[in-house]
């Protein structure tokens, strides 16, 4: 069992300091006022008044929510994905990655903790680890050569008594006031998540019984990582998470879901939404799919446009759980999502770049029980999903057709009504429920 680091030693970084004034809690109309070119707290933000039902355009394009992002949600009371626990399995071994605009550094210790810092020496503000993953028996900072153990303390200073009698560091200097930033550190699963609060509960207790039961379904064997990839998109970061919530556009911008009947809105399916909103499940079954009556079945959707596979092994799959679940996306709050699209399984993060870019990290997964028939048409589905993907292909660069249309006219909104007005889980999911239910909980922690 992997033993977790939950306390810090050195110091644990704090939610920032809200952007002009104290959050409050979010309703109609709220608003916080936003710095203006000059610094002046003008222009203020206003959730326009029909509340969860609109999304104003300006949350994807104003750089002073997206500094508000960075203080009061990544290194808010929030659990952050930084990677995979199969990544690092011997001591010494280290995986780099970033929560929000922040670089962090996950390592297994001699002990077998995984413990999470901020990837910075204390001197100078020097990056530690420049490679993605690796082995290491410390942390020795190329800048000035500071070197830290593994547990983040500062174990030695190059010249710190100066040379013969000249310089160096004066005798009160207390290298343990001066080890590395680590965060607080939480598993499931195989999935190793961190956090700058202090307060927030447990990751199991923060995502709730429903949730918790997903990621557990996934990862009731051990899994290995079969590859993996990186994507810019061109567009704000939320209107990816809003694409992946949206079991509403599946079964109508792919193609290829609806042509061979992979994921239709006509299956038998739901859209459930956590407590708080932020995280959600939206799921299917394919072998339940009755299509008659419904607008599938007239011929006129885009979505069953008549074309073929030459090669079809592609649509061969398997049960893979006993719950006959053939398609299910899971979000994690703000930025997680886990997939099992058929029996291609994977987990992907979103980093957000600024207003207008993210960028989306792929681990796909399997089973170390695969057996090499299921290995190999995981690897064939593969071929769904990541930047060319048949089917992610098209959630790559609708954002950007979003964005491109949004940054002018940063007084609109859009519109999400289907399934309602509120954040309730839904039978069926021709329902924006989800999307609805990222933003409430994303208005409570940045108190807008």
């Amino acid at each position: 069992m992997t033993a977790i680091s939950t306390a810090a030693d050195q110091s644990v970084a704090q939610s920032a300091a809200p952007l002009s004034a104290p959050p409050v809690a979010p309703s109609a109309g709220a608003s916080v006022a936003r710095a203006g070119p000059s610094g002046d707290s003008t222009a203020p933000f206003l959730w326009p008044e029909e509340g969860l039902s609109r999304i104003p355009f300006q949350v994807y394009n104003d750089p002073a929510i997206a500094d508000a992002e960075q203080k009061r949600l990544f290194r808010g009371p929030i659990w952050n994905l930084v990677c995979l626990d199969v990544e690092i399995p011997q001591p010494g071994d280290y995986r780099t990655n970033v929560i929000g605009d922040t670089p962090v550094v996950a390592i297994r210790g001699t002990d077998g903790t995984i413990r999470v810092f901020v990837n910075r020496c204390a001197h100078r503000g020097s990056m530690l680890c420049l490679d993605k993953s690796g082995n290491r028996k410390d942390f020795t900072c190329i800048y000035h050569n500071w070197v830290y153990d593994l547990e983040g303390a500062l174990q030695s200073v190059a010249f710190r008594r100066g040379i013969r009698g000249q310089g160096g560091l004066p005798d009160d200097f207390d290298p343990a006031k001066h080890g590395l930033t680590r965060l607080r550190v939480d598993t499931i699963g195989a999935l190793v998540f961190a956090s700058f609060s202090e307060s927030v509960v447990p990751v199991r207790e923060w995502l709730g019984e429903r949730m918790a039961w997903n990621v557990d379904r996934i990862f009731a064997k051990p899994v290995r990582i079969l590859g993996g990839y990186t994507q810019v998109m061109h567009n704000n970061w939320k209107l990816y998470i809003e694409n992946v919530k949206d079991a509403y556009h599946a079964g109508l911008l792919h193609l290829f879901f609806t042509r061979f009947g992979l994921n239709r809105l006509s299956m038998d399916g739901a859209v459930e939404v956590s407590e708080r909103g932020g995280h959600h499940l939206s799921w299917s079954k394919m072998h339940s799919d009755d299509a008659s009556g419904t607008e599938y079945a007239d011929g006129k959707l885009r979505s069953m446009k008549d074309f073929d596979l030459e090669d079809k092994r592609m649509l061969r799959s398997w049960v893979e759980y006993p719950d006959g679940i053939t398609h299910m996306i899971q979000t994690i709050f703000p930025n997680v999502i886990i997939q099992q699209i058929q029996n291609s399984l994977a987990v992907r993060l979103l980093v957000p770049h600024g207003t207008d870019q993210c960028e989306l990290q792929w681990w796909l997964i399997g089973y170390e029980s695969d057996t090499e028939a299921q290995m190999a048409t995981r690897l064939l589905q593969g071929n769904l999903v990541g930047p060319a993907g048949l089917v992610s292909l098209e959630d790559g660069v609708i954002g950007s057709i979003v964005q491109r249309t949004t940054l002018q006219d940063k007084d609109r909104a859009g519109v999400v009504e289907m399934g309602g007005h509120g954040t309730e889980s839904q039978k069926g999911r021709v329902s924006e429920a989800g999307v609805r239910g990222f933003w409430k909980e994303w208005r409570q922690v940045l108190g807008l």
